[in-house]
Formats: structure tokens, sequence, C-alpha cells
């Protein structure tokens, strides 16, 4: 897992895209795909197979590929839990205005919810 410092150099790296990640969560929300949209953060190819590309490594300078998902996908590859799934959509409710993240490093995962707004705060919630 990244540490505190790792995810605020992590959210200074997203902030370019911020404005481009809250329109494609709104876009899968408006076309009722889903009411989760989740944005996968990685650099390491096992997480490169969920949801679809958004952002490439080479536009990060630490080289982070942002794919976006949904909760319905990351529950049906059991990366969230079927018994998580309402702890999981409570928790993304009470962070409205916020970018929801998956963030995979060295082989762990952590979700991430970054505030649209200002991306000098993060709230990490363990799963």
């Amino acid at each position: 897992m990244l540490s505190e410092k790792g995810l605020h150099g992590l959210e200074k790296q997203l902030q370019p895209f911020l404005l481009l990640l809250v329109k494609t969560a709104n876009a899968i929300m408006d076309q009722d795909i889903s009411n989760y949209p989740v944005f996968v953060v990685y650099q390491e190819e096992e997480a490169a197979g969920l949801g679809l590309p958004v952002v490439a490594a080479d536009a990060t300078p630490d080289k982070w590929s942002i794919n976006v998902t949904t909760l319905e996908e990351l529950a049906a590859k059991k990366v969230v839990a079927m018994e998580n799934v309402d702890r999981f959509t409570s928790v993304y409710k009470t962070n409205e205005g916020a970018i929801c993240c998956l963030v995979w490093h060295e082989g762990n995962a952590q979700f991430v919810f970054i505030p649209a707004t200002d991306a000098g705060t993060a709230e990490v919630v363990e799963d």
C-alpha cells in the first residue's frame, strides 16, 4: 500500500486528469451504466484487465495508468467480495463529490477517495 506521502504524491500526479475523471464518472452515471464508477490506478500489469483505459502510463510522471470500471465489475471479478458490496456503497455515498480510485501498488490494493475539487487531501478506506 502507498504511504500517506505516496498518496499525496499520487494525488498531485492525478490533478491534471481530475476534470477528465469527473466527466468520465458522470458519463457512466448519466448513461445508467453504474452509480459506482471506480478508477483503477496502477503501475503493475496485474490490474490492467480491470475496466477500460482512460489515461496511459506515459502521460504521468511515475507511469501510473488509469482505467475506469464499476463496482459491478469489481464484484463480478471478486475484487470486492459480495459481502462487502453494501458497505462499499455506503462509503461511496458518503464521499459524494470525490473520485473513487482503486490504487494497486506493489501487489496491494486500496480504495482512495480524492475530492474532485481539491486533490490535496484524500480519504483512505481499508477493505
